[in-house]
Order: structure tokens, then sequence, then C-alpha cells
């Protein structure tokens, strides 16, 4: 066989010529397949503020009352975020932060065609910062697959896609630098949340987080511009991750199946959290701090009905819940489940903290209020 050189040299320049080729490149190829399941949400309501005139407080002092009717003023309010198309139906999956009051909402989506649709809001989960959407369509929709999600490791790279600052069909690039981390936003806080480097700016909240074989590494959250303590950070932003978006996705389309069963389910909790007259709030860091208690160390009475048999048997607003029965308790859905238990004529033991002060000391008390369902 003759020997042919430029034969060999064709073949190599062949090779190079692949290994250079953009349209082979691992993250090309990932956003080409996650991209078209992208969507631009838009909300908008109209909140109402009265405005009166400052000479009213002069005739409310001396005439008893206002010499005309305030003015009730509309303002029509926007904001941007983004979503992923979860199922060919046309469910998708943002943040509950994009779409929150979603029942004084118009929700708009448009699609990576460019199509703009009215969607409807499904379900949502304030604690996990997802909210569920339904848009119409008749041919089914490119969707992001929860069921074969990606493994999430340390320092393997990962794409934000979605629609920053009102630009759509955004793409960063990062590492996954972190998992399992707590954020404190005002009096939310957010758990188990995945850290990456990748740029997080207003606008990609609620889009998606992929690996370069575009499989959903998590929903793109919050962006940390300054520490609590005012510095200045760079590449801190979090995504809640794949695993827990699978999760409530499942549950959510439990309630589009089933509304009205649904609706049931969360009557129920409403029952249970007023089933002694008590409104709970779960004990943030900052008002763990405020009161004196651990955070997560109880749970804040936040209100009580007057003349109900926790007013009764001496509970008040501001009193701490540490413990029901012989559980100890640090969220408000921990109590909603116990309670959903007791039947009427049982007997709940409520067990609260009290911080008193004594001789420049913060000294913790407990004390045992018995309480009898109704």
């Amino acid at each position: 066989m003759k020997f042919r050189p430029h034969l060999l040299l064709l073949a190599a320049a062949a090779r190079v010529l692949a290994q250079t080729d953009p349209a082979t490149e691992p993250s090309v190829q990932a956003v080409a397949k996650a991209m078209p399941a992208v969507v631009n949400i838009n909300t908008e309501r109209i909140i109402q503020r009265t405005v009166r005139d400052p000479r009213d407080e002069l005739f409310n002092q001396f005439f008893g009352g206002p010499m005309r009717r305030p003015r009730v003023l509309s303002q029509k309010v926007q904001s941007l975020g983004s979503g992923f198309i979860v199922d060919a139906a046309g469910y998708i999956v943002t943040n509950e932060h994009v779409v929150e009051r979603a029942a004084e909402l118009k929700i708009s989506v448009t699609t990576n065609d460019g199509k703009t649709y009215t969607a409807k809001y499904i379900a949502g989960s304030q604690d996990a910062d997802l909210a569920f959407l339904k848009i119409d369509t008749k041919e089914p929709l490119p969707f992001i697959n929860l069921a074969d999600l990606s493994p999430n490791l340390l320092g393997e790279t990962v794409l934000v896609l979605g629609n920053p600052l009102g630009y759509g069909s955004s793409v960063a690039r990062g590492i996954l630098s972190a998992k399992n981390r707590t954020v404190a936003l005002g009096e939310a806080e957010y758990k188990g949340l995945i850290q990456t480097d990748a740029a997080i700016n207003p606008g990609n909240s609620g889009g998606p987080v992929v690996d370069l074989s575009g499989k959903l590494v998590g929903v793109s959250s919050v962006k940390m511009a300054y520490t609590p303590q005012g510095v200045p950070t760079q590449g801190l932003g979090f995504a809640i991750p794949g695993d827990i978006v699978r999760e409530r996705v499942a549950d959510f389309k439990k309630i589009a199946a089933n509304p009205k069963a649904a609706k049931e389910a969360e009557d129920a909790k409403v029952r249970a959290r007023k089933f002694f007259g008590l409104t709970l709030q779960d004990l943030t860091p900052k008002l763990a701090e405020s009161l004196g208690f651990d955070p997560g160390a109880g749970v804040l009475i936040a209100d009580v009905d007057a003349r109900g048999v926790a007013e009764r048997a001496g509970l008040k607003q501001g009193l701490v819940i540490t413990q029901v029965g012989r559980y100890e308790v640090a969220s408000v859905q921990q109590i909603e489940e116990l309670l959903k238990a007791v039947d009427s004529g049982s007997q709940v033991d409520f067990t609260v903290g009290i911080i008193r002060r004594a001789n420049g000391r913060n000294l913790r008390q407990s004390e045992t209020v018995q309480l009898i369902a109704k």
C-alpha cells in the first residue's frame, strides 16, 4: 500500500476543525436543548392608595370630619421574571416571589419562540419560593425533564438561563460553588440552596440553572449583593435544588388535578392554625434575636382571638411556643401537623417560653398551659 501523507494531514485538519467548531461545544448544545423551554414572565397588578388633603386634619379637628371624600389613586405595578416549562401540556415553574399576590395579578408568559399567553396561577409555596403556572396551547411544548436531574457535583459547570433586566434568552456561565446554603432575606429564611458564581440578576428569578448536558441543576432564586454588614460581594448567587423542585411540582400537579381536594386540605391547615384561636408565625433569626431566643427554638404567637380558649388560658401575643405535648416545635408547619390529630374535647399541653430580665441577665422560664379543643 502506497503511503499518502496528504491524506493524514487532511484527516488531522478535519479533527482540529471539529474540535474548534462552536456548534460542538457542550455549553452551546446544552443551551440549544434547554432554552426552548425557558419563558419570560410579566406580572401586572393594580394597587390603590388613599390620598388625603392636609387641610382635612383641620376639618377633622374642628368640624368632626373631612371637607371632602379622600381620593383613591390606582397605580399599575409591573415586574419581570423568568420561568421554564416542565410539562408538554404547558405547566411552568417559577419563583413564588415573581408572582406573589397571584389572585390580584395579570400574568403574561412569553415563550422562547415569541408567542405570548395569559397564564393561570395553580399553586405556590412561600417556604420553598416556588410557584406553578399553566398556559393553554393546542400543541405540545418543549420542556425540561424533571425525571432526569443533574447530579449537582461541586465544581461542575452550570448555565443560568433566563431574562435578566428584560433581556430575553440570556445565558451566564459559572460553576456549582457550594450546596446546602442558608440565606436570610428580611424575615424569610431559605435553606438547602445551591450556590453558584454564574451571574444571577433581576429578571433571572425563576429561570432554570442547567448543567452541560442540559439537565436541571436548580431554579435561580436570589443574588447576594451585600453581606448583612453591608460589605459588597461578588459571585454569590443561589438556586433552589432540582430535587426540591421535582418534589414540589409533584404536589402542585395533584392540586391541578383535583383543586377541590387541594382547597379542602388548605382549609384544614387553616383550621389547625386557628384551632385554639392562635395565629402563629415562624421564629425567624431577626425575630428570635429581638425576643432573646435562638432561631428555630419555637414558634411565635402573632395573635390571639379575643375571648378564645387560648386567651382565657392566658396565652398572649408575643409569647413563644416551644413544645406541644411532648414534642419540641420549630415551625408553624410542625404545630399544624400535630394539631391535625387532635379531636374535639382533647386536652393539649402548650409549653411557652418567657424571657425575664433579672440582675442584668436574661433568664428563660417555661410555663405549660393546658387547652381543651372544641
